[in-house]
């Protein structure tokens, strides 16, 4: 049986899908990339400290605030880092407008900072932190390890748990560290 020149590349692009699984999706023409690291779509490999906290329903308020504060794809790079993530219950600890206050695009700086006071450029396990240790955050200022009995807290906010990325560690706390 002979093909027509016509027939052979439309089998091809058939076969190529079929190979692929064929639920492949091709973008509008219109639609514009998503850009980043944090863009990067991956079902496979162990999550970055960025997706750790986008999968967490306790952690939608700092995951906002990350993203007020163009700070996601900063921390969806190969870091490493140590994150202190405040639950949502954290942030409702502050006083009553803080949070909201901090999202407004005019304190956008002033929220970076606060964020980056919960980030160290390490990958520090809970089992690494000794009483009275002092971390350097990326804003750059000092927080402090305290060691209760069996529990840790970072300044007065006390480690909840923690949570290995591929970038880094996660430690949930329960409250939000002022710098």
């Amino acid at each position: 049986m002979r093909l027509s020149r016509a027939v052979v590349p439309a089998l091809l692009a058939v076969c190529s899908l079929a190979a692929c699984g064929g639920s492949e999706s091709v973008p509008a023409a219109d639609a514009a990339p998503a850009v980043g690291q944090a863009n990067v779509q991956d079902d496979e490999s162990v999550k970055d400290v960025v997706k750790i906290a986008v999968g967490s329903k306790d952690h939608t308020t700092l995951v906002a605030a990350l993203q007020a504060g163009d700070l996601v794809n900063s921390l969806a790079n190969a870091g490493p880092f140590t994150v202190f993530a405040p639950t949502n219950s954290a942030f409702d600890k502050l006083p009553k407008g803080t949070v909201d206050d901090l999202l407004k695009p005019e304190n956008k700086e002033k929220l970076r900072l606060v964020l980056q006071h919960h980030v160290t450029t390490s990958s520090l396990d809970l089992d690494q932190f000794s009483d009275g240790q002092v971390i350097s955050m990326a804003d750059g200022t000092n927080a402090t390890i305290h060691k209760k009995g069996a529990d840790t807290f970072i300044n007065d906010a006390k480690i909840l748990a923690s949570v290995r990325g591929s970038n880094g560690m996660v430690h949930v706390i329960d409250g939000v560290l002022v710098p």
